[in-house]
């Protein structure tokens, strides 16, 4: 009977120490050139799992890959604007990230979100803004305004690149045109598409690989991402970001787990992992953005403490607006919109 309990003892303590002792695979579906090596380095060898990563452009692409099903992965980072859509469709596990034990770490402000209550699908990956990035070795004159894009000074015509992110690129034109997020007023979307359909012969390209070709010289302009910008800026001095006067959304992406996760436990063991804050910090330390991780900072490289692309300037915080994805019918609109620029 001894023997008995003590091996029912013995189990017990496997079982709630078994997180400590993970093995086997984790397959990363993620933003390309977005994951820290030695924060996955670090991870792998605390729990002798093995991580794949695979990555994606857009969050288009994921939902279109994941929709498919037959992927192979484990978690996907979704941002919050598409997020709802990930829960509605059901691709993805509650799996109450806002119930582990590094919950405790979240930033109040990204603890209970109105995308994801309470945080049972998702944590924080990494947080940011978009604007306007500009090589003032070009261009030295104001640059605060999206009409860098839409309507450039002749330094800039033929060495602009746009980001080719619909729901950016959508919001950027209707507010250079007097709008709001999710317009639907006609007339404001037919100057919107004008102004996108005009400008797009000022553009050099419309691609993702802004940090290695605005740093090459290959582009003097781009809309971005900010953490984007300053891994530009670190490389070139002359490289800048601006927070358009018209109004920018800023974002978060997100870790969630998806319904056919073939390595469940390993996958909230990653969950846990990224909401230590020395973790959440090597994870900005390399793709160079905020994140909703409280007691981080003091982990981050001191170029980020106060780099102007992550600290909005006071006379700029009202017209910041978190992104969202708008009615069905809205997206209809705005998709046409997107569909005659690819022509």
């Amino acid at each position: 009977m001894k023997m008995k309990l003590a091996l029912a003892v013995t189990g017990l303590i496997l079982a709630t120490t078994g997180m400590a002792h993970a093995a086997g695979e984790l397959n990363i579906y993620n933003w390309g050139n977005y994951t820290s090596p030695e924060m996955i380095k670090k991870f792998e060898e605390k729990y002798s799992v093995k991580v794949t990563i695979t990555d994606y452009d857009s969050n288009d692409t994921a939902l279109a890959k994941v929709r498919q099903g037959g992927t192979g992965f484990d978690i996907a980072m979704p941002s919050q604007s598409h997020l709802p859509i990930w829960i509605a469709e059901g691709l993805i596990q509650e799996v109450d990230v806002g119930k582990m034990e590094n919950a405790k770490n979240l930033k109040k402000e990204w603890a209970n979100p109105d995308f994801d209550p309470g945080r049972k699908y998702s944590a924080p990956w990494l947080l940011g803004t978009v604007g306007v990035v500009v090589n003032t070795d070009t261009y030295k004159g104001p640059s605060d305004s999206w009409g860098i894009l839409f309507d450039p000074p002749a330094e800039l015509k033929g060495k602009i690149n746009v980001v080719p992110e619909m729901s950016d690129v959508l919001y950027a034109a209707i507010k250079y045109n007097g709008g709001k997020l999710c317009e639907t007023d006609k007339a404001i979307l037919k100057k919107a598409r004008d102004t996108l359909v005009n400008a797009k012969p000022n553009w050099v390209a419309m691609e993702y690989n802004t940090i290695e070709k605005m740093t090459a010289g290959d582009f003097s302009a781009t809309s971005d991402w900010n953490g984007s910008a300053l891994r530009q800026r670190l490389q070139k001095p002359s490289i800048n970001y601006f927070y358009p006067k018209e109004g920018f959304t800023y974002w978060s992406d997100n870790v969630v787990v998806l319904k056919e996760a073939k390595n469940l436990e390993n996958a909230k063991l990653f969950i846990n992992f990224i909401m230590e804050p020395e973790n959440a910090a090597m994870m900005s330390a390399f793709a160079r953005y905020a994140n909703g991780v409280e007691g981080s900072d003091k982990f981050m490289p001191d170029d980020m403490k106060n780099a102007p692309e992550l600290v909005v300037p006071e006379d700029k915080k009202g017209i910041a607006e978190f992104m969202k994805l708008c009615d069905p019918a809205t997206q209809d609109l705005y998709t046409k919109i997107w569909t005659e620029l690819q022509k």
